[in-house]
């Protein structure tokens, strides 16, 4: 049974910009906002003591930066999702974000309807990029051949189905595999790719046409 509203921490240094993401939150029936954080070393902290769905987090923070954070957070609690909210977008920052785990990045211009629907596409674990975001994620496919016919047919089933926002436990239902295989073959496919986040590898599915 899923909860009735989606748990979202907000993490940023700057004060006004939490309070204006909390307004924004309280706007709808479906967000409850669980905590606000000034750093990545709060937020580390907060996540071992309260129930969170979805993380906005800024990228740029003392004490402890966004990607470090998110890796931190990941390794720890991966049914956590996390959003890169920030007002940079340098091609080295897109990257580390999703390399440490981020399932998107938004810049805080942002308005709000693309927000609010990135939110609930993160919780069903589904990516949503900024466009400046995709294109440093374009570049990087044009710069790079990623070998994806060395895929086997089953893990193309199963990147098919990550594309799609299935979770391992979804994708062991759908095709009658113990979770432990379908660990494996996530695995395999990230090797393959040359990536280290899903997020990396759906982004290099959709650009090959493999859906």
């Amino acid at each position: 049974m899923e909860n009735s509203c989606i748990r979202i921490l907000l993490v940023d240094d700057h004060a006004v910009v939490r309070s204006g993401l909390s307004a924004f939150l309280m706007a709808f029936d479906d967000f409850c906002l669980v905590g606000e954080c000034s750093n990545g070393k709060e937020a580390v902290t907060m996540c071992d003591v309260k129930e969170i769905d979805v993380i906005l987090m800024d990228m740029k923070m003392p004490e402890m930066d966004g990607p470090t954070a998110t890796k931190l957070i990941r390794q720890k609690h991966p049914e956590i999702q996390v959003i890169a909210l920030t007002s940079f977008k340098e091609d080295d920052l897109v990257k580390n974000a999703l390399k440490t785990g981020a399932i998107g990045y938004l810049l805080k211009n942002v308005s709000a309807d693309d927000l609010a629907n990135a939110i609930r596409s993160a919780y069903h674990g589904k990516t949503t990029l900024a466009p400046e975001a995709a294109q440093v994620l374009v570049r990087a496919t044009q710069q790079s051949v990623y070998p994806v016919t060395s895929l086997t047919d089953r893990e193309k089933e199963v990147l098919i189905l990550m594309v799609e926002g299935l979770r391992n436990p979804e994708i062991a239902e759908k095709l009658v595999i113990s979770q432990s295989t379908v660990k494996f073959h996530v695995s395999s496919i990230l090797s393959k790719l040359n990536v280290s986040s899903r997020t990396e590898a759906v982004s290099i599915a959709i650009k090959q046409k493999l859906v």
